[in-house]
């Protein structure tokens, strides 16, 4: 099954998630308002134009994220490129009780939530990214202070992301809580936990071997626009 982690934004699309897509049986994406990423089934002439059709002039950047090496069609340029990592949970580690003040969030916390993101930046976050999982919080004297929930679901495989913590609360724990937190919901509703890091995030990637989690492979990441 870890061939559906190739190329896992197409997974989600063509899986779990497919009510949230758009596109047909060659490319797909995600409503640009709950999340930019994109993909095209695979590198063929057909797929890839399937793909720049989905991209259309004038709107924002797609986000392309995959193992697979990224082609791009005539019409479609990267403005950003980078490399990084697909970890996957191999040894299962107890959630923290030390944070008994994790919650879930609801809709009513969106605002707070798209604010922490757009400080921390943990990754393309808007008011409707919350409808793709479910999202957790901690609060310290009514302050979100730290946040992370679940984004790409796919058959077997749920990702872990918008993992962010406040300037002001950092040196706490609560991102690694926060971890443990969402991994053993996933693995509850009987699903391999997984997340991504930039590959030059060593910080990040040792924090999450320590959690339980290994590197499954490089992931390849473009940010694509259509050409005027």
């Amino acid at each position: 099954m870890t061939d559906l982690l190739n190329r896992v934004v197409w997974s989600a699309l063509a899986t779990r998630q497919d009510a949230f897509s758009r596109g047909h049986t060659c490319a797909r994406r995600f409503d640009p308002l709950v999340s930019p990423f994109a993909s095209a089934k695979d590198n063929s002439d057909e797929s890839l134009a399937a793909l720049e059709e989905l991209i259309l002039p004038g709107e924002d950047p797609a986000f392309l994220l995959q193992a697979d090496e990224i082609r791009l069609p005539g019409n479609l340029v990267a403005e950003k490129t980078a490399v990084g990592v697909l970890m996957l949970e191999k040894t299962a580690a107890a959630a923290s009780s030390q944070h008994a003040e994790i919650r879930p969030l609801t809709r009513a916390d969106v605002p707070e939530m798209v604010a922490l993101a757009e400080l921390t930046k943990p990754g393309p976050f808007t008011d409707r990214t919350p409808e793709l999982g479910t999202f957790f919080g901690v609060r310290f004297d009514g302050r979100l202070a730290a946040m992370g929930g679940t984004r790409l679901n796919l058959t077997g495989y749920r990702e872990i992301s918008g993992l962010c913590t406040h300037p002001d609360f950092q040196g706490r724990g609560l991102a690694s809580a926060l971890t443990l937190h969402v991994a053993s919901k996933i693995r509850a509703e009987g699903d391999t936990p997984f997340l991504h890091a930039y590959a030059d995030n060593h910080g990040a990637i040792a924090l999450y071997r320590k959690l339980g989690f290994e590197i499954w492979n490089e992931v390849n990441v473009a940010v694509v626009r259509r050409r005027t």
